[in-house]
């Protein structure tokens, strides 16, 4: 049988990935055979993009969102001239490797983003359209186009039947994202089985009611493939949804369409069935023709053309408009405007203070101006997160210049588009909702504390102390889950300017999430003439009374139990027990402090500890020394004025000096 060129490029698009399954004995080989012919029309003919330099800022981004596929990926990304090798393919799913079992970004070059649990990649597309949509209209209008790119994804019935993709189709529907098209890979067969067992509905006509133009094709129909995603590319004001039906396992005598040809490789001998019947030689493992590999190579010549007809776009918009070029590359490069922290606020000392949901919005008000790239929003609570700072124009569709977003009631999709919107880069995004409601957020937030994504949160009513809403609305054990994710910074502010240093601390935190937790309630503002200053907050942890030189005692709180610290303090003073306070804003900081400093704000020679926080006690155990020195909540919530909870859960003064007189 003899085969086009094209043929045998796409054969050894499946034929690299089944081998590289066997080898590893893990993996998923169905998925890869079954999309390599729309992956071929996608990367060697629409997808604009340069092996030689994966982070080229104008490239259109490409997501695996069926991440399990990542073989597909990782033969697209050698045959195309990224830096991985064929010795990388053979070391599929091994230790040290870069093609891990399923795609990390800054892992492997040419990988956007670490898409594993599906329906995630399909949300940070999302997010990343929207960030070039946000760009484009704050930069292109020069009559230079800086930012003109697409965002593809290949996703898959599970990534359809997550919720999370749910939430992100219906916005991106609503926002108009013209340059947003998915190949939805539609195959019927899921790890259990036949879709039929679960999943029956009419895509296309949900995603039609989401505001999607969408296509159905035959998915192994390498000319229809194309003349749809040229259709879609035309529709410049809806995203876009290519259903291609394909066939899991494509070739395979007696795997294809099958639930075993999934998650499970072929096996030696119907490998070689497989590649007989695709007319190549059984023999030959990892096999790449020399006139293959040219002709996959050419994208290292187109992309350096297109890269090079960028760089002249960007130098001829220098010379007219350097300012503007300056704030462009200043954002996509990730740097923050010089003396940006110089518009932080300064709270004067207030007995009756604000809350710290207040302070933020206050502080949100000052930098914004600032910093161009801070794009957040809220998940339908912007009144109560207060999170749209007053110079803020909100994105809409076809107006996507502004900086605030209304997600609607959305958290999850919330939380992965700010991912996208991160990585797609030139965005520092932020977003808004009930801490109790960082349940729907955890994903995103798990995957930018494992990918290195800089997303701040702003999670406002954080404690018992938001009151008559109950326990519903009361977050008990979220401070604890939270801070049980690595690479992550949960910080709890006592007053306005910790709340104000916090946020300097999450703007420059760009390796991982941020998570603010703000108070409903009022809180003092601290005198800092009398108590140290809140600078020591960007340190995670600090005294508060540095005037006790020899304390017998400490006593430690974050957030709105700063106060209930210091009036056991007061009460503890009287008896004639020197007692320190010490905030703890965040634990992490504090944890990457030196040992001399944390020997100093908790020198081991006190060991006479309590913490007091509205919330489980768990995870203060290594600075009280044991759970039994916190006055914490060991049960939800219930509904009644803030004032009335904290008393009969018995967050008070007097309960922590109980604690302390207990050791003494």
């Amino acid at each position: 049988m003899s085969l086009t060129l094209e043929q045998r490029c796409v054969h050894t698009i499946r034929t690299l990935s089944m081998d590289a399954v066997q080898k590893a004995n893990s993996g998923h080989p169905g998925m890869p055979m079954g999309m390599a012919d729309v992956a071929f029309v996608v990367w060697t003919e629409f997808l604009k993009h340069n092996p030689a330099n994966p982070k080229w800022h104008d490239r259109d981004r490409f997501i695996l969102s069926a991440g399990h596929g990542s073989m597909l990926l990782y033969s697209l990304l050698h045959l195309t001239g990224y830096d991985l090798s064929l010795d990388e393919i053979k070391n599929f799913r091994q230790w040290g490797s870069r093609t891990p079992g399923h795609p990390e970004v800054h892992i492997t070059p040419g990988v956007e983003t670490t898409t594993g649990p599906l329906g995630q990649g399909f949300a940070n597309g999302v997010g990343m359209a929207l960030a070039e949509a946000h760009l484009a209209a704050r930069y292109n209008h020069t009559g230079h186009k800086l930012t003109d790119h697409y965002t593809y994804a290949i996703v898959s019935d599970g990534d359809l039947m997550e919720g999370v993709s749910q939430e992100a189709a219906s916005l991106a529907g609503h926002l108009k994202l013209g340059k947003l098209i998915y190949f939805y890979d539609d195959n019927k067969i899921t790890i259990d089985g036949s879709t039929d067992l679960a999943f029956t509905e009419n895509v296309q006509q949900r995603f039609e009611a989401y505001g999607w133009h969408c296509i159905a094709v035959d998915g192994h129909d390498r000319d229809a493939i194309r003349e749809a995603t040229r259709r879609a590319q035309a529709v410049t004001d809806q995203p876009s949804l290519i259903l291609c039906r394909t066939h899991i396992g494509f070739g395979s005598p007696n795997k294809q369409d099958t639930a075993s040809s999934h998650g499970s490789p072929l096996g030696d001998s119907e490998i070689a069935l497989t590649k007989k019947g695709y007319g190549l030689d059984p023999e030959k493992s990892f096999h790449i023709d020399e006139d293959v590999l040219a002709f996959f190579r050419r994208e290292l010549h187109k992309g350096a053309a297109a890269e090079a007809a960028w760089n002249t776009q960007l130098e001829a918009c220098r010379k007219a408009h350097p300012e503007i070029v300056e704030e462009y590359l200043s954002r996509m490069e990730g740097r923050l405007p010089e003396n940006w922290d110089d518009v932080r606020p300064e709270f004067p000392a207030d007995a009756k203070g604000m809350a710290t949901r207040k302070a933020s919005g206050l502080v949100l008000d000052a930098i914004t101006p600032k910093i161009p790239a801070l794009v957040g929003g809220s998940a339908d609570l912007s009144g109560s997160n207060l999170t749209k700072a007053q110079t803020a124009g909100i994105v809409q569709a076809g107006a996507y210049g502004g900086t605030y977003i209304h997600y609607g009631v959305r958290e999850h999709a919330m939380g992965s588009m700010m991912n996208g919107m991160s990585l797609h880069g030139g965005v520092i995004p932020f977003g808004g909702t009930f801490l109790v409601f960082s349940d729907y957020c955890r994903p995103a937030i798990r995957l930018a504390g494992l990918s290195h994504i800089q997303a701040i949160y702003v999670f406002t009513h954080d404690s018992i102390g938001l009151g008559e809403d109950g326990p519903t609305h009361q977050p008990v054990e979220h401070l604890a889950a939270l801070r049980a994710m690595m690479n992550v910074l949960v910080m709890r502010p006592a007053d306005a300017n910790e709340t104000a240093y916090c946020w300097q601390a999450a703007v420059a935190h760009k390796t991982g999430p941020s998570l603010l937790a703000l108070t409903r309630q009022n809180l003092p503002t601290l005198d800092r003439s009398k108590y140290a200053s809140a600078a020591g907050t960007l340190r995670g942890a600090y005294v508060l009374n540095p005037e006790v030189e020899a304390p017998q005692a400490i006593v430690m709180a974050s957030g709105s139990e700063v106060e209930i610290a210091m009036k056991a303090q007061e009460l503890l003073q009287a008896e004639g027990i020197p007692t320190r306070v010490v905030s703890v804003p965040c634990f992490e900081l504090f944890d990457q402090q030196d040992a001399a400093y944390r020997e100093a704000v908790l020198p081991a020679s006190v060991q006479v500890r309590a913490a007091v926080e509205a919330g489980i006690p768990m995870g203060w155990e290594p600075y009280t020394g044991s759970r039994d020195k916190v006055v914490g909540l060991t049960n939800y919530g219930a509904s009644a004025p803030f004032e009335t909870l904290y008393e009969e859960f018995g967050l008070t003064a007097e309960a922590v000096v109980a604690k302390i007189k207990a050791q003494l």
